[in-house]
């Protein structure tokens, strides 16, 4: 089974020290021998939240009374101190989600900043934030709220071209892919196009984005691994009444999943450990350290942060262009939209809020986005209805029900290809660790929120593609 690691120590809540060393000595006794890493740091969380409860533990005691011990030293150095109750917090679709999504959820609500919470129908858990939190306060940003892939989003492009055009030109449209796309961590293309957004002053002024910039400039255009992907599929305009002035119909689409590359991940990392320095909270709550936006460091976060975004949507651009040239059609439209991100927003009770939304789609009265579902089921395009109980969103997709090793453990690469082969649907790339069968059901998921978003159209995959398992 999967060794538990330093790195991943650190990731939960440990810190450097007694209690990381001999929590590491202790995930090698036999008696773990057989349990995979996720459960493992489950266990390892259970001990980090209250290691009074396993002060008897015939293994992991030593490493208990370790981290009690730094627990009430880090008390006199802790400011400030979570709220005892939490905000109210509105759950869409609490039947499906599990109680540590929850209660991670409700941590988060507990902070003395936070003024609004909510959880959204795809919610899994995370770090920090659980995927599919939404969390509202009042001039603060928390880096680690807004993730590590800065600015992920979705982008549709939509082409005046049949249904049957995909069935007649699977062997190009599967071409164009191969070679119009890059995905993987770290990789990028041998020749990157050229985007205004490398020439932002951001890349001058603020130390860690300048140390960025050539990873920035080799990745730009490409795709990350996960669940990043780039598919040609069918879309289906339902509602008469659409903002693309097109009858309702079939027409080919375009639709692509990914976010900052490098340049998020790097300005995460950087900031999420400044304000975590300048913040001293709780171990529970650590990674939701926060920055004044009137301070140095928050000011430069969220000129950090908005440059991201744009990088994200250059990429797309990118994306977008490239195949648009290799199909020689100009799209009839295009919708995109973002997640993993703080907006400045109005509400009702609030002049201006600052609203982090970790894996959830803005969902304004009007606003247009896209609810992705799996490699064989549809996303949907929507309009926001603006309800301000979701703090003006909705779920970012069907959201994960498994986690990958769960998914590697109980599903194999033939499985896979029956139910792409069911769905005439073709994978490039991909793995058992996305398949469809790790995803919630998206049309449960989004009868969850019909209170949220107004359905416009359906995108179905036929062609996708995605990084190597």
């Amino acid at each position: 089974m999967a060794k538990i690691k330093k790195k991943n120590l650190l990731r939960i809540g440990f810190d450097e020290g007694k209690a990381l060393k001999l929590a590491l000595e202790a995930m090698q006794h036999e008696a773990f021998a057989k349990k995979d890493r996720e459960a493992k740091e489950m266990l390892l969380q259970s001990l980090l939240a209250k290691p009074e409860g396993f002060y008897k533990h015939s293994i992991l005691g030593e490493t208990a009374h370790a981290l009690k011990a730094d627990e009430e030293a880090d008390k006199k150095s802790i400011f400030p101190e979570l709220r005892e109750n939490g905000l109210p917090l509105k759950i869409y679709g609490a039947r499906d989600i599990e109680p540590a999504t929850v209660q991670q959820m409700e941590i988060a609500s507990r902070l003395p900043i936070a003024i609004g919470a909510a959880l959204m129908p795809d919610a899994h858990r995370g770090y920090g934030l659980p995927i599919g939190g939404v969390l509202a306060t009042e001039n603060e940003v928390i880096p680690f709220a807004v993730g590590v892939d800065i600015g992920c989003r979705m982008c549709l492009s939509v082409y005046d071209l049949p249904e049957s055009y995909v069935q007649r030109n699977t062997f190009q449209l599967k071409k164009s892919l191969l070679e119009n796309t890059v995905f993987g961590a770290g990789k990028g293309f041998d020749k990157p196009m050229d985007h205004a957004v490398l020439d932002r002053k951001e890349f001058q002024e603020i130390d860690v984005i300048r140390r960025l910039k050539d990873k920035a400039w080799k990745q730009i255009g490409s795709s990350g691994g996960g669940n990043h992907f780039v598919e040609f599929g069918v879309v289906e305009l339902s509602d008469p009444q659409n903002e693309f002035g097109l009858k309702p119909g079939s027409y080919l689409g375009v639709l692509s999943h990914s976010g900052s590359r490098g340049l998020g991940a790097g300005i995460a990392n950087h900031f999420t450990k400044l304000a975590m320095d300048k913040t001293r909270l709780p171990k529970e709550a650590r990674h939701l350290a926060w920055l004044g936006l009137d301070s140095e460091e928050g000011i430069a976060y969220w000129k950090a942060m908005t440059l991201a975004g744009d990088y994200a949507s250059a990429c797309h651009d990118q994306i977008h262009q490239r195949l648009s040239k290799d199909l020689g059609e100009k799209p009839l439209f295009i919708v995109e939209n973002h997640h993993n991100f703080a907006w400045r927003e109005q509400l009702s009770s609030k002049n201006s809020v600052i609203v982090h939304r970790k894996g959830a789609t803005p969902a304004s009265v009007g606003v247009l986005g896209i609810i992705p579902g799996s490699m064989t089921s549809p996303g949907f395009i929507v309009r926001g209805k603006g309800n301000e109980q979701s703090i003006n969103s909705a779920s970012h997709g069907a959201g994960r029900k498994m986690s990958r090793i769960k998914a590697r453990n109980n599903f194999t690469q033939s499985e896979l290809k029956k139910i792409l082969k069911k769905h005439d649907v073709s994978l490039i790339g991909g793995g058992v660790d996305e398949a469809p069968m790790v995803y919630k059901d998206i049309q449960t998921v989004m009868k969850f929120q019909e209170e949220l978003v107004d359905i416009v159209g359906e995108f179905h995959p036929k062609i996708v593609r995605m990084a190597k398992d």
